[in-house]
């Protein structure tokens, strides 16, 4: 494993981060001297959009090392958000001047020398030692050959092997060494972190929105297409009874008006029913005696065995346990359609602030996010409310899916 590891994927990735380093560094260098111009500039009024554009700039220039540095040193870093700007010069103007993203990748320029020094002395003094040492029998030989001096094998031969010892541990060494510039990029070639909450609950709106507008629309249909159906229906039975009954003289006519009147109740009571429905969908009547009792009594009402645990010291907030057992509803679901399983678990636990769901079955495992099972939409609810969602579902099973939730908002 270590002779092969200098020609590892991720150590020739490295290498070539380190060969670029010096390239980005010197357009950083440059660009860093463009913006202690344009602060120098900034009492006149060429200076003013010389710094905006200088932060532009830098923007691009973040852009490309973040790039670079996700690409080739393995850096996990999400993309800040865009430039966003009024219409109107002075709104860009004034935009680019506050662009935080922009002077984030400023203070990366000025902060990254030493790091890159670090990465670039590292990558010379293992790669290039190693080679120049290894290189020294050769080295010998040619001097011996071109008579400039006697041959040197004494010194060649440990020469040799101290630059064979150098490159076989260049790549961890060159790894450690860029430790400093991956955590530079992460921290500020990234979204900053007000910026990454901001984005969260953009994105936990909109889908919060999706999800309301989908609940009215399902309802509306509901409401349409049955309840409504089944009360112009009884509206037409009770009508024709009530004409049948004002010449129930005939007895004909009056068993017509009893087999009206008793198709109307049936309507009635259906209707209820569906009502009923359509209120248990809004808000589970089973959460009014908490979450633990809604939780025991889904669980045991689960077509396959399930066994279920809880400490639930402290009660979540309703919307917390309203999220919850949609949850185990759906997980419970997928185990019983998609998995196999002969058993499952449930188990809830609030610790720490926060609401732990986990749900396990002994099925055939493959349960992933965009397979078709829900889970997808499931962790888009779940982190409307900045939660999270975990799954392992090896092939083969068993499956394990936990959520975190918050017990208060």
């Amino acid at each position: 494993m270590l002779i092969a590891a200098p020609v590892r994927e991720r150590s020739q990735r490295e290498l070539a981060y380190v060969l670029m380093v010096p390239f980005m560094v010197g357009a950083g260098l440059v660009h860093l001297v463009l913006v202690l111009l344009s602060v120098i500039l900034t009492v006149n009024v060429v200076g003013v959009p010389m710094l905006a554009l200088s932060v532009m700039a830098a923007r691009g220039l973040g852009t490309a090392n973040r790039r670079l540095a996700r690409a080739w040193a393995g850096v996990r870093v999400p993309d800040p958000g865009p430039f966003r700007a009024g219409p109107g010069l002075l709104n860009r103007l004034g935009a680019a001047l506050g662009d935080v993203t922009g002077w984030r990748a400023v203070i990366h320029g000025l902060l990254r020398l030493p790091a890159a020094g670090l990465a670039c002395a590292a990558a010379a003094g293992l790669w290039g030692g190693g080679l120049l040492l290894l290189g020294c029998p050769l080295w010998g030989q040619f001097s011996a050959w071109a008579h400039l001096s006697p041959p040197g094998w004494p010194v060649a031969a440990p020469a040799s092997a101290a630059g064979l010892a150098l490159l076989l541990l260049a790549p961890k060494g060159v790894h450690l060494a860029l430790a400093p510039e991956r955590m530079l990029a992460r921290t500020l070639l990234g979204p900053a972190p007000g910026e990454t909450r901001i984005r969260r609950l953009e994105q936990a709106r909109a889908l919060a929105a999706e999800d309301a507008m989908a609940r009215l629309r399902r309802i509306e249909r509901d409401l349409h297409d049955g309840t409504a159906a089944r009360l112009v229906t009884l509206a037409m039975s009770l009508g024709m009874a009530q004409d049948e009954l004002e010449q129930a003289d005939e007895s004909e006519r009056l068993q017509r008006a009893r087999v009206l009147v008793d198709s109307a109740h049936r309507s009635a009571k259906e209707t209820v029913a569906e009502l009923r429905d359509l209120i248990r969908g809004i808000h589970p009547p089973a959460l009014d005696q908490g979450l633990e009792v809604a939780l025991a009594t889904l669980t045991a009402r689960s077509p396959i065995p399930a066994r279920f645990e809880a400490d639930l010291a402290e009660r979540p907030a309703p919307v917390i346990e309203a999220i919850a057992y949609f949850c185990t509803t759906e997980l419970l679901a997928n185990v019983v359609k998609h998995s196999g399983a002969s058993h499952a678990a449930v188990e809830a636990r609030a610790h720490d602030g926060l609401l732990t769901l986990r749900v396990r079955d002994d099925g055939t495992g493959g349960a992933a996010i965009g397979t078709g099972s829900g889970l997808g939409g499931l962790a888009a609810r779940v982190q409307t409310l900045d939660g999270v969602i975990d799954i392992h579902s090896p092939a083969g099973g068993p499956t394990v899916i936990t959520v975190e939730l918050p017990l208060h908002i």
